[in-house]
Parts: C-alpha cells; structure tokens; sequence
C-alpha cells in the first residue's frame, strides 16, 4: 500500500502563489508517476500535471503551463506543485495521485489518492 499526504492549500489572492507538498510513504516503489489533480464544486475532477520517479518527466494540462511547477524530492518521497500568478479559476480541492506506468492524465489510472488541500483563490 502507497499512503499520499497532501498538504499546503490556503486561501491566496489573484495574483499570489501557494506550493503543495504531496508526502508519500508505504511501497513507492510501485509509484511509477505522480499527478496532482483537482476539483471545484459541481466539476468533473480534472488533470493538472505529473511527474515521473525516475528521469523526472513533467506533463501539464494547458491552463495551467506556465503557471505551475512540478517537481520532485526523491530523498524525501515528495513531489510539490508550486503555483504561480493563481487565478480564481483555479479555486478547487487538490489531490495528489499515484500509479504506475504508463503515464496517463486520466484519474481513473490512478490507483492511490491522498484525502486533498483546498486552495481558495480570490478576486
């Protein structure tokens, strides 16, 4: 079993920027690739980037490239998503996720969740 720990989520204004921290324990061996994903209220849960353990392949989903960064310490089994210029839009519950390969931005694929940070985004 993978445990995943989210956490870092808050309320920022427009503009400001927050960093996740997804703390991972249990058998990351078999954690292949980490995404973030999120969802607001009344909206389908949605892809935002990934990263894989080894080589450090990055995926984004095109709101948020540019923006956002995904990034890794395997050291400490954590994978972060600093976020950049937030946008009200971008007001949802984050969760990291987990799987193992192949990669894939659909939800579905992962098989490991952690329980979310919200992330409050005002105008």
């Amino acid at each position: 079993q993978v445990q995943l720990v989210e956490s870092g989520g808050g309320l920022v204004q427009a503009g400001g920027s927050l960093r996740l921290s997804c703390a991972a324990s249990g058998r990351t061996f078999s954690t292949d690739y980490t995404g973030w994903f999120r969802q607001a209220p009344g909206k389908e849960r949605e892809f935002v980037a990934a990263i894989s353990w080894i080589g450090s392949n990055t995926y984004y989903a095109d709101s948020v490239k540019g923006r956002f960064t995904i990034s890794r310490d395997n050291a400490k089994n954590t994978v972060y998503l600093q976020m950049n210029s937030l946008k009200p839009e971008d007001t949802a519950l984050y969760y990291c996720a987990a799987r193992s390969v192949p990669y894939s931005s659909d939800w579905t694929g992962y098989r490991y969740w952690g329980q979310g940070t919200q992330v409050t985004v005002s105008s």
